[in-house]
């Protein structure tokens, strides 16, 4: 395993992009694109607390931010893509875009980070053609999301229900057909991303790993860390490298406080990246 950066605030949803790995820093408010050399840049700010991205399939750049999705225009400035602020009351987590071009923003059901009672929160859909709404409910905790490569079946990690979740995609982008994609056990589940053998792995906080499971749960690799793993990305030159943003988690109350100490770590896959993002 390798240190390809660290000194990060809090790193969170890891993108392969145009050769190299983007990511959001959240308590930083910046976009950083990272190359496998360890060289990195800051592209864009955001004034936002939690922020995700991912790309439209022939761009541009989408960043969740508060209630709202913006879009990184070629100048690299960011403009409102799409005022959501109807469809949730506490602002949006993470992003997924499909082939298609359809856009699943997911969010929580209360405000976690100001201690507020819990209610289970959902998925939205901004559709390549179309308006924006609600196409699912009642997912304890969203968090990371996935797209099998056939855009066939959205994938969502739920961290409170430790599951992964799968949706069927209609040719709307709406969903349907709501089933268990794996049972993790005593998983807590994060971010995710999908593999070319049709296994997922996902990163869990508090038991400190990046978990590898096939379709039902079984778990075909683990890797163990000395810090909260909390997103994962397949990519590199061959595909085949994962990266893990991982650092030292002591609640919410904690966030932004004391020396940064999340690293992107970088290992070889059995398989090879596949699906979005």
């Amino acid at each position: 395993m390798k240190v390809l950066l660290d000194g990060i605030a809090m790193g969170e949803s890891p993108r392969w992009h145009d050769d190299r790995l983007w990511f959001s820093d959240w308590v930083a408010h910046q976009v950083i694109a990272l190359s496998e050399d360890g060289s990195h840049e800051v592209m864009a700010t955001v004034d936002a607390f939690p922020f995700s991205i991912d790309w439209l399939p022939a761009g541009p750049m989408l960043i969740t931010a508060g209630r709202d999705l913006l879009r990184m225009e070629v100048d690299g400035s960011l403009v409102t893509h799409a005022d959501l602020s109807e469809l949730t009351k506490f602002g949006w987590n993470e992003i997924v875009v499909d082939g298609r071009g359809n856009t699943y923003v997911n969010g929580a059901g209360f405000n976690m980070m100001g201690g507020g009672e819990f209610a289970p929160g959902g998925v939205a859909l901004l559709p390549a053609d179309g308006s924006a709404s609600r196409v699912a409910e009642d997912i304890a905790f969203p968090n990371g999301m996935a797209v099998t490569p056939d855009n066939s079946t959205l994938i969502v990690a739920d961290s409170y229900g430790k599951e992964l979740t799968a949706f069927e995609i209609g040719a709307n982008g709406r969903l349907s057909g709501r089933r268990a994609w794996a049972d993790l056990g005593d998983g807590v589940p994060d971010g995710i991303c999908m593999d070319a053998e049709g296994a997922v792995w996902y990163a869990d906080v508090p038991n400190r790993r990046c978990v590898r499971v096939a379709e039902g749960g079984e778990v075909l690799e683990r890797i163990d860390l000395d810090l909260g793993c909390f997103a994962c990305m397949l990519g590199g030159a061959d595909g085949r490298t994962l990266f893990l943003m991982a650092q030292e988690w002591n609640g919410p109350e904690g966030i932004g406080k004391g020396p940064p100490t999340g690293q992107v770590l970088t290992v070889e896959a059995p398989a090879r990246h596949a699906g979005r993002p």
